[in-house]
């Protein structure tokens, strides 16, 4: 099946929707974004950079990704993005590359400031509802993390 440059269009603002989403703190926008019966899995850094845990369903998803809420800040930017027809009418399949910060303070007297970057991919497959597209399964791959100093970090401003 081949993607309309509308589906393409509204696929990326799906990906990055989801993206500002999780930066703004908007995890339950960030899990209406997937089917009801949706599927998130994600690794277990530093042990496993590949898919180890999986979450089933918005709620369960919404409380995966909240765990950057511990964080001061995350930014994550959309890198690429290809997206392609799926095996039947009304689905899709994406793979989209992302760097990911994630922004703390370091435990311990001084408590430095540090960026963990997550050099990352997601594969995708979507859904075409009445809502729009769906994501319906997510698998998050981590290439590489690497740890920065950082000299100064604007606060985030809270999600509204």
């Amino acid at each position: 099946m081949t993607l309309s440059p509308a589906d393409r269009s509204a696929l990326s603002d799906l990906v990055h929707r989801y993206a500002a989403y999780v930066d703004d703190r908007r995890f339950d926008c960030a899990a209406e974004l997937f089917t009801e019966e949706a599927e998130l899995r994600v690794p277990d850094p530093p042990a496993a950079l590949e898919p180890a845990v999986s979450h089933r369903g918005r709620q369960a998803i919404a409380a995966a990704v909240g765990a950057v809420a511990q964080l001061i800040r995350t930014e994550h930017a959309m890198v690429g993005e290809i997206f392609d027809g799926g095996s039947h009418p009304g689905s899709a399949r994406g793979r989209v590359a992302c760097i990911a910060h994630h922004w703390n303070r370091r435990s311990g007297e001084g408590g430095e400031i540090v960026d963990v970057v997550w050099h990352l991919r997601y594969d995708d497959d979507y859904e075409s509802m009445d809502a729009g597209w769906r994501i319906s399964r997510r698998a998050l791959t981590i290439n590489a993390i690497e740890t920065r100093p950082v000299r100064r970090l604007l606060p985030r401003e809270p999600a509204g």
